[in-house]
């Protein structure tokens, strides 16, 4: 049928425009990731959705279809923290590696996935290698106290490429934000997913809650999943179609600032890092609540499933 009829009905203006059903999105989409579209077509696409914005159920479909496609990595014998990094530093150095090691002191397995996406920022990517950790395979199996990072392109090159899109027509489309609610591992896993702005917590956790995903979700650093070193953002937890606030957003001004890096660079954070990790600096607490609170939900999936959910947090 190709995806023309689709375009016709998501292409029609902000107020013109009909939301696709689970189904007609997951059609549309998986056409766009087979490479069964001109580059017209894929333009229009990201346009259109860009302008038309998504809803739940599209996005739901979307991932139905980007998560069938996938190389999904082997199940661990305990949950894989996993951790979208996307967005990369900007104004702040990108502290999603110190999360990942954090968690992974805890013996938890931890991966990351991800790609540049705009060259003018410092990304995960390049953190890690600093810290001495290279791009894996996704056949890989990660093993408790582990970090893995695996390229995008590695789990599959047609979301690769439509992440790429965006160097083209200079904008973000629906590619972005999927693969921040995706789960790329094949058994029991909890994707740490982040906002940008307010708007978009309540129709990333209806998603998360269509598609059963267990998750943490908050506003994260400048689109990155940590939690703001500076000061304590709020957190969800959904399981098992549940969602309890775990962490309340921290109230008033700030008494003292953490000693961050003073820039952005990939060896400056990288020396942060290894300073935290050795002891010689201590953690951003909002950074240890977050480690904290995963803790505790990956604690709660394989023991008792959806319906048992960690104790929500004092404010």
């Amino acid at each position: 049928m190709g995806i023309s009829p689709y375009l016709k009905e998501i292409g029609r203006g902000a107020q013109g425009a009909r939301a696709l059903s689970r189904g007609q999105a997951a059609d549309l989409l998986g056409q766009v990731l087979d490479g069964q579209c001109t580059d017209l077509e894929i333009g229009a696409f990201c346009v259109a959705m860009r302008i038309k914005g998504e809803v739940p159920d599209e996005m739901a479909g979307f991932l139905d279809a980007t998560e069938a496609r996938l190389a999904r990595l082997p199940a661990s014998d305990a949950p894989v923290v996993v951790l979208p990094s996307y967005n990369g530093a900007r104004k702040l150095p990108v502290l999603t590696p110190l999360l990942a090691l954090l968690l992974a002191r805890q013996g938890l397995p931890v991966l990351v996935h991800g790609t540049p996406t705009e060259d003018s920022r410092v990304p995960s990517a390049a953190v890690l290698a600093s810290l001495g950790i290279g791009p894996r395979l996704p056949t890989e199996r990660i093993a408790r106290g582990s970090v893995h990072f695996v390229p995008t392109g590695a789990l599959y090159a047609g979301l690769q490429r439509l992440l790429d899109v965006r160097r083209a027509i200079g904008l973000r489309n629906s590619a972005h934000a999927l693969v921040k609610l995706m789960n790329p591992v094949a058994g029991p896993a909890l994707v740490v997913s982040s906002y940008t702005h307010p708007e978009y917590a309540e129709s990333m956790a209806a998603t998360l809650r269509l598609t059963g995903t267990p998750a943490l979700l908050l506003r994260g650093t400048e689109g990155e999943p940590v939690a703001d070193a500076r000061r304590t953002p709020r957190m969800q937890l959904l399981l098992g179609g549940d969602m309890r606030e775990v962490q309340p957003a921290q109230p008033g001004a700030l008494a003292t600032l953490p000693a961050l890096p003073p820039t952005t660079d990939a060896v400056a954070t990288a020396d942060y890092i290894r300073a935290v990790l050795q002891g010689a600096v201590a953690p951003p607490e909002p950074i240890v609540r977050q480690v904290d609170h995963i803790v505790q939900a990956c604690r709660a999936i394989p023991a008792a499933g959806a319906s048992s959910l960690p104790p929500t947090v004092a404010a």
